[in-house]
């Protein structure tokens, strides 16, 4: 399997997870609590779930790229 499409699978996956938190922590627990954890810190880990997705999707298009020239790393 290529790197490009692994990397896309993640993306999808931590996306994913990021979504699921963020509705959490917006609908979720009238004590100020969701997951275990405070609201903000449910809020901030959303922020640094979907920076990773970003991330992640911009590697997977550099590897596309750099697969469609034929430069496999």
């Amino acid at each position: 399997m290529k790197i490009s499409k692994i990397l896309h699978v993640l993306t999808v996956i931590v996306g994913a997870i990021g979504v699921i938190t963020f509705i959490g922590a917006v609908f979720g627990g009238g004590d100020n609590v969701v997951f275990g954890i405070t609201k903000f810190d449910a809020l901030f880990c959303t922020a640094i779930l979907f920076l990773i997705a970003i991330w992640s999707q911009l590697g997977a298009i550099h590897h596309m790229k750099l697969e469609e020239k034929g430069e496999i790393i």
